[in-house]
């Protein structure tokens, strides 16, 4: 039976998990691991020498989950090293609860719980949805059938070492398709607020170049999905021969 490892980085509770979690039920058997509190843009952060407080729980369909008290890759590292069955068939975390595309997936730890995955030889899944209000089960159930299409498809086909599926959805119930996409470019509205000694990072919803046809910011912005293949190898394997004429040598001598 196929085996399926949902996570995400909203929280255990999150409306979108459950969503997801229902969704990924009709391919077979599935595991919830799941951050215990809301880590989004967590990054792709490990914690290492500290404790990581674990517990059991319930979706609320009554789905059993186990609670993390760390983050997104953390839920699949514990899971790795012995905290759940493994391997799965597959890990597939969301749906986020707004959309991760762009720079966004360095933030993400949607998408870096995916990537944590593959370190572990595991294909994933990441799904996004862009939509910042929503809050109910039924607001994600479209998100979840275009996931449940993409995931279909990764359990036949084989996805190459250290590469995940990026999948965003936008807004609504009117999604015209799925379009293959390379990774955009956002804009970021981010502001500073002082109050006292005490900062924050605020500012509006980010925006990006949406007329650059082919990437996730413009599928998505024009009603469609996006499904963008990403990398761990970060290599700008385009600038390596400009480097090389830098002549950067060191000969092993101290400047005196």
């Amino acid at each position: 039976m196929t085996y399926i490892l949902v996570t995400n980085d909203d929280g255990v509770h999150a409306p979108g998990l459950l969503a997801l979690a229902q969704a990924m039920r009709r391919f077979g058997e599935i595991a919830v691991s799941a951050p215990s509190i809301n880590q989004s843009a967590s990054g792709h952060k490990k914690t290492l020498f500290q404790d990581i407080p674990t517990s059991l729980t319930q979706l609320a369909d009554g789905t059993p989950a186990i609670s993390v008290g760390g983050s997104p890759a953390d839920c699949i590292a514990l899971c790795a090293l012995g905290l759940a069955p493994w391997p799965p068939r597959l890990v597939v975390s969301g749906i986020n609860r707004g959309a991760n595309m762009g720079q966004d997936i360095t933030y993400s730890g949607t998408v870096t719980a995916a990537l944590e995955a593959t370190i572990h030889a595991v294909p994933a899944v990441a799904v996004s949805m862009d939509q910042i209000d929503a809050d109910e089960v039924d607001d994600y159930r479209t998100a979840a059938d275009v996931a449940a299409v993409v995931v279909e498809r990764a359990l036949e086909k084989v996805l190459p070492p250290f590469t995940i599926l990026n999948v965003n959805v936008p807004r609504g119930t009117d999604v015209k398709g799925i379009r293959l996409t390379r990774q955009g470019v956002r804009v970021y509205r981010d502001a500073l607020v002082k109050n006292g000694d005490i900062y924050r990072i605020a500012g509006d919803p980010p925006g990006g170049m949406l007329e650059d046809e082919g990437t996730d910011l413009w599928a998505v912005h024009n009603g469609y999905a996006s499904l963008t293949p990403i990398h761990l190898d970060l290599t700008a394997h385009h600038f390596m021969a400009s480097l090389a004429a830098w002549d950067v040598g060191f000969s092993g001598e101290r400047a005196t």
